[in-house]
């Protein structure tokens, strides 16, 4: 897939030197800041992402290389090419939204995406899981749409039959199709459930 190569790209030491102190997910949701905003500072999308300001420095000129920003006294803004890449990469991975903490969750905050047509790639969970937790989340809940219903890879029964109201957010917000996965990230706080959630959809793209 293009747009996952690009990213991963992004996210990799240019010539010789310390690799980035920033992940996919990082490269991910600097798109998101950049594109929602008509322009963001250095500063601001430093605390956005939860980044140091030198790193923040290194990912905006990774995106620069690519042609995906314009940098300028205003802030930095997409290019076209950087809006194309979004727009094909939004077609593939949702934005994401949070969930309320339920049974279905291990954490007290909850950042949902939606990764298309990637139901093939997931066995029991696990590998989402542990994905997860190396991108600083404390795990991560995978749940696969088919039949025309939600269910969690490995569990035979309802897992919503207690918290229908979550499994209606789940499908309003997302409208599921046959063979999507939804990946909910669970953290202490926003920014590491959203790397988490994300980690696991760039993890889930490279297998399909």
């Amino acid at each position: 897939m293009e747009p996952l190569q690009q990213i991963k790209g992004i996210a990799k030491k240019i010539a010789p030197g310390r690799s980035p102190l920033f992940s996919e997910a990082h490269v991910i949701m600097a798109l998101d800041e950049i594109e929602s905003q008509e322009y963001i500072g250095r500063k601001k999308l430093s605390e956005k992402l939860g980044l140091g300001e030198g790193a923040t420095r290194t990912l905006i000129r990774h995106l620069e290389r690519e042609k995906l920003v314009i940098i300028s006294k205003s802030g930095n803004h997409l290019s076209k090419k950087g809006t194309q890449l979004y727009s094909v990469l939004r077609a593939v991975i949702s934005r994401s939204i949070e969930i309320p903490p339920s049974s279905l969750t291990i954490g007290p905050i909850n950042i949902a995406v939606l990764v298309r047509q990637a139901s093939s790639v997931v066995k029991k969970g696990l590998e989402q899981r542990d994905t997860a937790i190396k991108a600083g989340a404390k795990g991560a809940t995978t749940l696969v749409y088919s039949n025309g219903r939600l269910t969690m890879p490995g569990v035979t029964g309802n897992v919503f039959k207690d918290i229908p109201s979550i499994y209606t957010t789940i499908l309003s917000r997302f409208e599921p199709k046959e063979n999507d996965v939804i990946i909910i990230g669970s953290a202490e706080d926003k920014r590491s459930a959203e790397l988490g959630a994300n980690m696991v959809a760039i993890q889930i793209l490279e297998y399909t």
